[in-house]
């Protein structure tokens, strides 16, 4: 009866992973078309980007945060620090610099962002996606899982970067999110120092984080077939 029990949770788990994952899939392909669409097909500028894929971006970085709750509580086998770290930073650049300022929304760092996340995160729900459900990750979406980073990472960095530092001034001249003294409760708070704070401690991190990476790419790449199949599994 234990068994059973266990093997009908572990189908339940499944399913409810490949329907968050194939949910995450659609909307930052969603976000990327959107994205392509704004410059290539209609050839408008930056001011209007956020307006376009501002919302949904929002929504499915916010769903994110369930990838913190999957792995406390065990249902994937990612780390739960370095998780919290990679959903936490970017949604406070999503939602405090770029969707709660109008300085951050005209960064020119916000469309080299938006690709190197849309795109990064295509490949990484795919990936999910296609271990779930299918026999065999095919090859090429391992590859693409476990080297799009390379580029990606460093560059969405940037843009992340240029984000925060469009949106202080706003933040700064506003007092957004900040609490001020006097106040009942006798507490104050700064979110412009909040943000530059986390910028600056970000900074080291960020290089820990990209080689947590590459060590996870040696991992599958580095000791041939049959340890990649295993870790495609793994994973």
């Amino acid at each position: 009866m234990a068994q059973e029990k266990k093997e009908n949770q572990s189908v339940l788990v499944k399913g409810y992973l490949a329907l968050y994952n194939t949910a995450q899939f659609a909307g930052w392909t969603y976000i990327f078309v959107q994205f392509i669409q704004h410059f290539a097909v209609h050839g408008q500028s930056l001011d209007t980007l956020w307006s376009r894929v501002g919302q949904a971006t929002f929504f499915f970085q916010m769903l994110a945060i369930l990838e913190v709750v999957h792995a406390m509580v065990g249902i994937v086998p990612s780390n739960v620090a370095m998780t919290f770290l990679q959903v936490f930073g970017r949604c406070m650049i999503v939602a405090g610099a770029i969707e709660g300022t109008p300085t951050g929304q005209k960064s020119p760092g916000l469309p080299l962002a938006l690709f190197c996340w849309s795109l990064t995160e295509i490949i990484r729900y795919s990936y999910y996606v296609a271990h779930l459900l299918l026999p065999a990750v095919p090859s090429l979406l391992v590859w693409l899982r476990y080297t799009i980073f390379i580029p990606m990472y460093p560059c969405g960095f940037l843009g992340e970067l240029l984000c925060s530092y469009w949106a202080q001034s706003y933040i700064r001249d506003t007092g957004k999110w900040s609490v001020e003294l006097p106040n009942r409760f006798n507490f104050s708070f700064s979110f412009y120092y909040f943000i530059w704070i986390m910028a600056v401690c970000y900074m080291p991190l960020f290089p820990q984080m990209y080689l947590h990476m590459f060590a996870q790419r040696r991992k599958v790449f580095g000791r041939g077939t049959q340890t990649r199949q295993k870790l495609t599994k793994a994973n």
